[in-house]
């Protein structure tokens, strides 16, 4: 069933992923982007972004980005971390086990792939290679190669995550796809990578846990995603609209779709469009 588009004016929260959507992997904010958040903040409306990075680099992000205002909302590692600004409330959900972890290695064990994990304010991984460095650099954090594969499950994580090329990527996602298991969630988050998290986490619940704190109800909760992991996000929201340059399968399960790519401001187009004229946005 087509679900039926909120009036701009139900709408009291804007949620956003990060990474391909507010921005491109060149990860700088616009001034279009920035002006268009400030704007939402003046005119009273809450804004968030959910993430699939910790909480603990997403509450750096509103001063980092030259915001004077911090975040209403932040939705850390897919789902698996939820805090509420106004009443300065951290929440956190399931784990994977030791032996999940364990199990997500095994499986992984066909590909080409470089397993790793934020593990004590550090990225801890199996060995040291520019994708890495580059994940080092972009989160801040310092690199720990193990000095076995078993420290990977040595203790209880939110999810482990594997770097490799898009082409190895590519073949991973089709191989878990087929070969789906109760014990974790499988999803590409970037052309590079793949997570593994509990399969009761997504971004999706951490909307279902906002609800249930009484704060915003899914229909005044206007989303924008790129990628898999907003699929649940998307449609759990009033209204979930896809970047045009996400994946195919986000953009299937989307409300809408913009017109301008995360490199040309679409987020910041169809904002402005759609919430601040109030103007009727053609569907997909």
């Amino acid at each position: 069933m087509e679900k039926e588009r909120p009036k701009a004016e139900q709408i009291r929260l804007v949620l956003c992923d990060v990474d391909g959507t507010l921005y491109d992997w060149d990860r700088i904010l616009s001034p279009r982007t920035k002006a268009d958040i400030t704007r939402l903040h003046e005119e009273g409306y809450a804004f968030g972004i959910a993430s699939g990075r910790p909480y603990e680099e997403l509450i750096h992000y509103a001063p980092d980005w030259g915001f004077s205002f911090p975040f209403d909302i932040l939705i850390g590692l897919n789902g698996a971390e939820l805090y509420i600004e106004r009443t300065k409330e951290f929440r956190e959900y399931y784990s994977l086990s030791r032996n999940t972890l364990k199990r997500a290695m095994d499986v992984m064990a066909q590909f080409e792939a470089n397993p790793f994990m934020y593990w004590h304010q550090k990225l801890l991984a199996v060995k040291h290679d520019a994708m890495i460095e580059k994940s080092s650099r972009t989160s801040g954090r310092e690199i720990v190669i193990a000095k076995d594969r078993s420290e990977l499950w040595a203790e209880e994580n939110a999810k482990i995550m594997f770097r490799m090329s898009e082409e190895e990527t590519a073949r991973a996602e089709a191989w878990l796809a087929e070969h789906p298991d109760p014990e974790y969630a499988a999803f590409k988050t970037q052309s590079t990578l793949i997570e593994f998290m509990d399969p009761r986490i997504s971004k999706g619940f951490a909307i279902d846990q906002l609800e249930k704190t009484g704060e915003y109800a899914p229909e005044e909760i206007l989303a924008f995603g790129d990628t898999s992991n907003d699929n649940p996000m998307l449609e759990k929201a009033g209204w979930g609209v896809c970047l045009c340059n996400g994946s195919e399968d986000t953009k299937a399960c989307a409300d809408d779709i913009t017109r301008f790519s995360c490199r040309e401001d679409g987020f910041a187009d169809y904002l402005e469009r759609w919430l601040f004229e109030k103007q009727p946005v053609s569907k997909k």
